[in-house]
């Protein structure tokens, strides 16, 4: 069941009021490279970082289908924010495998806490102390790390027998110094800078594995049921989707004029817009699995599949939307420029890659004896 919507004075949605706020900065985030303060006390009041925190600790354990709608039509009014939004609340659904009191240590005072991640690749080095574990080195690309209160960093450790396990661990914001590394070429906004921790100590009761998260938590609401491989690909593509319908909007203001079209302008949009749409329809299809269908190889792999697939759409749609803008997507001021960069940039995110989504889906499909 979706979750209510929450309210602000006045009765106005606050998504709506995180969009308009988000959509006023979007080209101040692209310039600053970090999110404004006020946008992400925005992102927390449109209930982000809570929607997949479990119900125990004041979350929502929301619906995967509102989280990528939400986020898409964030995104829509500027990426960075979409992005962060996304993973903020992704990141809250990955604390609930932390043991119980890790768990305590993060919401004990509510849910809406803001939490960065870097998890892989597994980078630094992780040490067994008593108690728990030292961490030193760096780790690279936490989206919205300036605004976060807790990161989870990932880090090789051993397991006995020789095994090395990738293991997550929480760490308080404060305890962690952010390098200012992102100058990217798109989603500049999101802050994805570096971390570095210097024998930070992290308890036992703070770390867990990865391979943890490919487990259904028992007697958890449906969202923590359903195995990482399953949402991940599809929360990263929502923001995508959201900043190619940006594209497509910038590119009717910016290069459709009230003169007769072009040669071949009227091909380009039907076939951008049928593209952008057809992502979203596959998104969709992506958010119900994960809600309501029953959770096999296939269906994980279907998901994997669809949102690698409705990414590479947006990007085709809006690479062809750029190119076809001549002069005017050169502009540094171009709504269309930026769109083009965002979407170029988050639609090469390792979880959206077409060949490893094409090798899962194959060898579900063979294992399970038939063609979905």
């Amino acid at each position: 069941m979706l979750t209510a919507r929450r309210r602000a004075p006045g009765g106005r949605d606050v998504r709506d009021l995180l969009v308009e706020c988000a959509g006023r900065d979007a080209r101040g985030a692209d310039e600053r490279r970090r999110l404004d303060a006020r946008v992400a006390a925005a992102v927390v009041d449109a209930g982000f970082p809570g929607h997949l925190v479990p119900v125990k600790w004041g979350g929502a354990a929301g619906s995967f289908t509102r989280l990528l709608a939400d986020a898409s039509a964030v995104a829509e009014a500027c990426a960075a924010t979409g992005w962060c939004a996304a993973l903020y609340a992704a990141h809250g659904r990955l604390a609930a495998y932390l043991p119980e009191q890790g768990q305590y240590d993060l919401w004990a005072h509510g849910p809406d806490v803001r939490i960065a991640a870097s998890i892989i690749p597994a980078q630094g080095r992780a040490t067994a102390v008593t108690g728990g574990w030292r961490l030193d080195g760096e780790w690279r690309t936490a989206s919205g790390v300036d605004h976060a209160e807790w990161v989870l960093l990932a880090s090789w450790t051993p397991a006995g027998d020789g095994v090395q396990e990738h293991r997550i661990f929480a760490v308080p914001r404060g305890d962690i110094s952010v390098r200012d590394t992102w100058d990217s070429l798109g989603l500049r906004g999101s802050g994805s800078n570096s971390v570095a921790a210097d024998g930070v100590v992290v308890p036992v009761h703070r770390s867990v594995t990865l391979n943890a998260l490919l487990c259904p938590l028992p007697d958890a609401a449906r969202c923590h049921r359903v195995p990482y491989p399953m949402v991940a690909a599809p929360i990263f593509a929502a923001p995508v989707l959201g900043a190619a319908r940006a594209a497509l909007r910038a590119w009717t203001d910016e290069c459709l004029t009230t003169q007769a079209p072009g040669p071949g302008q009227n091909l380009l949009l039907s076939g951008a817009s049928a593209r952008i749409h057809a992502a979203g329809l596959l998104l969709a299809g992506t958010a119900e699995r994960a809600d309501q269908y029953e959770i096999t190889p296939l269906t994980v792999a279907e998901n994997r599949r669809d949102a690698a697939t409705a990414a590479a759409l947006c990007r085709e749609a809006v690479d062809d939307l750029f190119h076809a803008s001549g002069m005017r997507g050169q502009s540094p001021g171009s709504a269309l420029q930026r769109a083009w960069r965002d979407v170029t940039t988050a639609a090469g995110h390792g979880a959206l890659g077409l060949d490893a989504a094409a090798d899962a889906y194959a060898d579900a499909l063979s294992a399970s004896g038939g063609a979905r």
